[in-house]
């Protein structure tokens, strides 16, 4: 088997001044927009060879209408994008960049992050799959640690959508900067697992009937509402009410860390818990 390496960004620059030889002419680009050529190729000279292909076809068309201005860095990413030369979002590389920055936020890396990020981005990823995945990880990895964590994902979502590239790359930046940096608790993401698994086991089993409401006379007849405790009529706001099946008992799915917000989470679930355990005494 035959392992190609990625080309160094140097060697890819040496592809580009072979193929002006070739052509004969200088490639119409400003020098920040040759520079996120040689980014988006992301070490693959045959991705590059395909884009100089496509730049000078546009200019040729370009200089029958007359026109010879250079290309800037957004012009090349919306000729590059709507030729769909985007790099393989199916293939090794798509999963490896995401992979290596969804797992420096997770390891708190904001450089290698951002890194990860320009990669992705100077490859030619689709700026809404990126968000996408952060936000997800916002939900994933920071969860309940920093529960505005969500909010700002959305927020940078939006900022992109309505700045777009480049001007919206920022926001993308600022958010695996907050993302990187922000307190890690995955004990939403496990405790929604295990609820999952314990309603697939559990089947059909009805809820008790003290927290059901009993609209009608059948229904109290059966004891429908019977012994519910309003919580806000309570001295504390708090009724010790068991909300689970008797059948299940009472099983702990959320175990909130000692981190961030959920520290705070923390005392309060273990002051109902033991509320609970004295009803019950």
């Amino acid at each position: 088997m035959l392992l190609l390496k990625p080309l160094r960004s140097d060697e890819l620059e040496t592809i580009l001044l072979r193929a002006e030889s070739y052509f004969e002419q200088k490639l119409p680009l400003t020098e920040e927009a040759r520079h996120r050529a040689i980014g988006m190729a992301d070490g693959d000279g045959r991705y590059l060879l395909n884009m100089v292909e496509i730049i000078m076809s546009e200019r040729r068309g370009a200089d029958q209408k007359g026109a010879d201005a250079l290309m800037d860095d957004a012009s090349l990413l919306s000729l590059i994008s709507s030729r769909m030369l985007n790099y393989d979002k199916t293939g090794d590389e798509h999963y490896n960049l995401i992979s290596a920055l969804h797992k420096s936020l997770r390891a708190s890396d904001c450089d290698a992050g951002l890194y990860w990020l320009a990669r992705m981005l100077q490859g030619g990823e689709d700026p809404h799959y990126i968000l996408r995945r952060l936000t997800r990880f916002a939900s994933e990895d920071v969860g309940l640690a920093a529960p505005e964590a969500v909010s700002k994902a959305i927020s940078a979502w939006q900022s992109y959508e309505r700045l777009g590239t480049p001007e919206g790359e920022l926001a993308i930046a600022e958010l695996v900067i907050f993302l990187a940096t922000a307190p890690k608790s995955n004990s939403a993401y496990m405790a929604w697992k295990a609820a999952s698994r314990l309603a697939s086991k559990t089947g059909a089993v009805a809820p008790p009937k003290h927290i059901l409401n009993a609209p009608t006379t059948l229904m109290k007849g059966l004891g429908y509402g019977k012994g519910y405790r309003y919580d806000h009529d309570e001295p504390d706001g708090f009724s010790a009410m068991n909300c689970f099946p008797d059948s299940v008992g009472r099983p702990q799915l959320y175990t909130p860390k000692e981190i961030g917000f959920e520290r705070d989470i923390a005392k309060r679930v273990a002051y109902w818990n033991r509320r609970r355990e004295q009803g019950s005494e």
